[in-house]
């Protein structure tokens, strides 16, 4: 099979469209030997990612790929549609099966502009809020397991989202899921610099019990096999800020196959590739979609490292996708104290304007557009990504 006729539901919002194409390749897990299911879940996974890469807006897509996909809802914020997608290769690969598309996808006017600037987001270590519940299986590291999963996860996917780990120290992260409010700003802010990220995002999970046996007292010769739940709560912080921009529960179970008296390395291939690891699985494939489509299309700021002069270093970089000759706005902060000691942030946006000139890694060099000095401009002060937007008519 080389085409897969794709017919989408979509909503569009501008009639002009540029076609662009996309190489993505999507991954399963193979369960209970079921090399169609697995395939089919590779499929989907591959063209979610295309459509959430595009940053194309799209109210439900109802898939059909010569029988591979069927009746399939994808509810995907998007500004696109696909016109063709062939099948370039698969492979299985022990229990992974990959599947590689290119798609041929039209973006409307609309298409997303700030999502061709990545965002990094902090991950950090997963806090598990009911340790006795992790005894069978002896499972206690599941947090931190977990939470490296989800960064290997999110670093797979072709999204604007670039996760930076910070999984080996453990965090008390329930303040920060407080309605009070009363969690420590300063920490935030220690986790953005050591990490150089705008987002940091923090998670606990919440349970992991036991429930009913699925097998009959009677029938003996069967391994006992168990239903286990996963629920777990996220909540993305912005740094510059200091607030939660996004927060989501999710809650899957599982089927657990193992013997009681089994212990079990949450690290390894046969915990990820049973029915219960993969249920997690699920969840951080949609965490990954779901902060996308969160802060995909928000502008991408940094800070001002250094100033020399007319000339700035700034934290944000090639992997941000800053070139140079892009143009940067100035924000200052002015924040303020209330009453009761609550510092709030206010950012004030001035007409100073900078050029960038030269791209590192995480880093760059710009410097003054305007032929005046700049005004008051100080260390820490926000930088952000100007998007031009292309002109709508032209006089020649």
């Amino acid at each position: 099979m080389n085409q897969l006729t794709l017919f989408l539901s979509i909503l569009l919002y501008s009639m002009a469209a540029k076609a662009e194409w996309y190489e993505v390749t999507g991954y399963a897990n193979i369960l209970d030997s079921n090399v169609a299911d697995a395939r089919k879940s590779a499929v989907q996974d591959a063209i979610t990612q295309a459509l959430i890469f595009s940053g194309a807006t799209v109210s439900s897509v109802q898939t059909v790929a010569d029988g591979l996909l069927s009746q399939d809802q994808l509810k995907v914020k998007a500004h696109a549609e696909i016109q063709q997608a062939t099948l370039i290769s698969e492979e299985q690969n022990n229990n992974d099966y990959m599947v590689t598309l290119h798609l041929d996808i039209y973006a409307t006017q609309e298409h997303c502009t700030h999502q061709q600037f990545n965002k990094q987001v902090t991950v950090t270590q997963s806090q598990l809020i009911q340790p006795h519940q992790a005894r069978l299986g002896q499972i206690f590291d599941i947090a931190k397991a977990s939470s490296q999963r989800l960064y290997n996860t999110m670093m797979e996917r072709a999204t604007a989202i670039k996760a930076v780990p910070y999984i080996n120290s453990a965090i008390n992260v329930r303040p920060f899921f407080s309605q009070r409010f009363d969690y420590d700003p300063a920490l935030i802010e220690t986790l953005s610099n050591n990490s150089n990220s705008q987002y940091v995002l923090f998670s606990q999970i919440t349970d992991i019990a036991q429930g009913k046996k699925l097998n009959n007292d009677y029938a003996f010769w069967e391994d006992d096999q168990y239903v286990r739940s996963f629920k777990v709560d996220f909540a993305l912080y912005d740094a510059m800020t200091r607030d939660r921009l996004w927060q989501k529960h999710y809650a899957v179970q599982g089927i657990w196959p193992f013997e009681k008296t089994t212990l079990i390395d949450v690290y390894s291939d046969e915990f990820w590739q049973s029915n219960y690891g993969d249920q997690i699985q699920s969840i951080f494939n949609k965490v990954s979609q779901d902060l996308n489509s969160a802060i995909g299309c928000m502008p991408t700021k940094g800070k001002i490292l250094h100033i020399d002069g007319e000339r700035l270093a700034i934290n944000l970089g090639r992997v941000h996708g800053i070139k140079p000759g892009q143009t940067l706005a100035i924000m200052q902060k002015n924040n303020f104290t209330t009453q009761q000691g609550m510092i709030l942030n206010n950012h004030r946006q001035t007409i100073d304007q900078l050029k960038v000139l030269q791209v590192n890694d995480q880093t760059a060099i710009t410097t003054n557009v305007n032929m005046r000095p700049l005004s008051n401009i100080q260390l820490n002060d926000i930088v952000k990504v100007i998007i031009k937007e292309d002109d709508t008519f032209s006089l020649n």
